[in-house]
């Protein structure tokens, strides 16, 4: 049986470790911190805008285990907010365990605490990775899903400092890239204005902490929108890695939404002020901990790669994530796992690799991601099925398709139906 080990346990490595477990691979999962998922903890949005059009593609393919759990896991189905339709939002209290549950059945290892500082690399092949215990992790193949975000030291000094966020850097240590540690050169993102990086968009406040209409009103609809006196705005939309959500109505209201916490859609909010907005006068944040100061600061490694989402430099090592590119979300990590998963088992069984489509969202995204990365004003921009440039692209190109039916028939019509459901070994 063919081993293959995905460094990362965030969204992105466990759909890799899903898709390459359901393709026959033996797989173990090394996950920094003592939680799978990484943001998706603290995330909860799914399906909005063309993130629907995606999930229900991979779901075609085969691949959408993740999707179904955060289906299941919804606290609300269906609703809208400015900008974005037909959302659903999981509970992040539940979506966890669930997933764990999910890859434990299933006979996938999963490693906490492993954080990875070394590799043993002869002739561009890795041959195995050390975790700061002294561990050792032999592999046919591996795959590098362990993100873009921080470490402290580049919240520092590209941000506003460790807002002690749920990647737990003081705790676990900060992140350490594979891709880094074989020596193959990463690219960093740039903002608009040509800064380094980019921020997280959203915080966490403790919907307890808020007025008793506020709650009611989340717990009911899902989503609460309360318009701001031009006094109280703060606008930091232009630092937010997800520009999905950088439109006028998220500066002038605050928009608050339902994932077990009140998710406050902007990457960071004085709390002094936040508190002298009605029904917010006692209001705490739960993500980043110190949410007025701050976020975490994204984009600084990601690794070379081709549309298979093989890391180019090294011969038996895939990405995902957002280590694969410019791609913000956790439905993008999630279908650029799947793929990787898939393609490293084809890989190691010296199969030809899956390239999924152009006339689907999911492969047109991973292609046309890697084209804009080779222009500079590529890399200052940030792409998502759900809004800013690339869902623009989808409604251009006829890709955004909210009828399953019709969704399914496309990917059968491509010839990818149930791809990623196939044992290979």
């Amino acid at each position: 049986m063919k081993k293959i080990v995905v460094v990362g346990g965030g969204w992105a490595g466990c759909a890799a470790a899903i898709s390459a477990r359901k393709a026959g691979a033996e797989v173990t999962v090394l996950e920094r911190t003592d939680m799978l998922l990484g943001t998706g903890l603290v995330g909860g949005i799914m399906r909005n805008n063309g993130r629907y059009t995606a999930t229900e593609e991979i779901i075609a393919m085969g691949g959408g285990d993740l999707f179904e759990i955060c289906d299941k896991c919804s606290r609300h189905t269906n609703i809208e907010f400015p900008g974005h339709k037909h959302a659903n939002l999981y509970d992040i209290a539940k979506t966890h365990g669930e997933v764990l549950r999910h890859m434990i059945n299933l006979g996938i290892k999963v490693v906490f605490k492993a954080r990875i500082t070394k590799l043993h690399i002869a002739h561009e092949r890795i041959l195995d990775v050390q975790d700061g215990n002294g561990n050792v992790f032999e592999a046919d193949v591996f795959i590098d899903t362990t993100g873009t975000a921080g470490p402290m030291n580049n919240c520092s000094k590209y941000g506003n400092g460790c807002a002690m966020c749920i990647l737990r850097c003081p705790s676990f240590g900060g992140r350490v890239s594979i891709t880094g540690l074989a020596n193959i050169k990463e690219s960093m993102g740039k903002k608009a204005d040509g800064s380094i990086g980019a921020m997280s968009g959203s915080c966490k406040l403790y919907k307890e902490s808020l007025s008793e209409e506020i709650q009611k009103t989340l717990n009911e609809e899902g989503v609460a929108v309360i318009p701001l006196p031009k006094e109280l705005i703060e606008d930091h939309l232009d630092v937010k890695a997800c520009q999905q959500y950088a439109l006028p109505q998220f500066k002038d209201n605050i928009i608050l939404l339902d994932t077990g916490h009140a998710k406050l859609m902007t990457p960071y909010y004085d709390l002094e002020t936040l508190r002298k907005i009605p029904g917010f006068e006692d209001a705490r944040y739960e993500d980043p901990y110190t949410g007025g100061k701050g976020n975490s600061m994204r984009y600084f490694a990601m690794a070379p790669r081709d549309n298979y989402l093989k890391v180019e430099g090294a011969e038996n090592l895939f990405c995902a994530g957002e280590k694969a590119g410019l791609l913000v979300g956790h439905t993008e990590a999630i279908v650029t796992g799947t793929l990787a998963g898939l393609n490293s088992v084809r890989h190691s069984l010296g199969m030809e690799l899956l390239e999924l489509p152009d006339c689907l969202a999911t492969g047109n995204a991973i292609s046309y991601v890697k084209e804009k990365m080779s222009t500079p004003e590529g890399m200052s921009k940030k792409y998502t099925f759900s809004g800013s440039v690339y869902f623009e692209r989808m409604k251009e190109l006829g890709i955004y398709i909210t009828d399953s039916a019709e969704i399914a028939k496309r990917v059968e019509e491509c010839g990818v139906k149930n791809i990623f459901a196939a044992k290979l070994c």
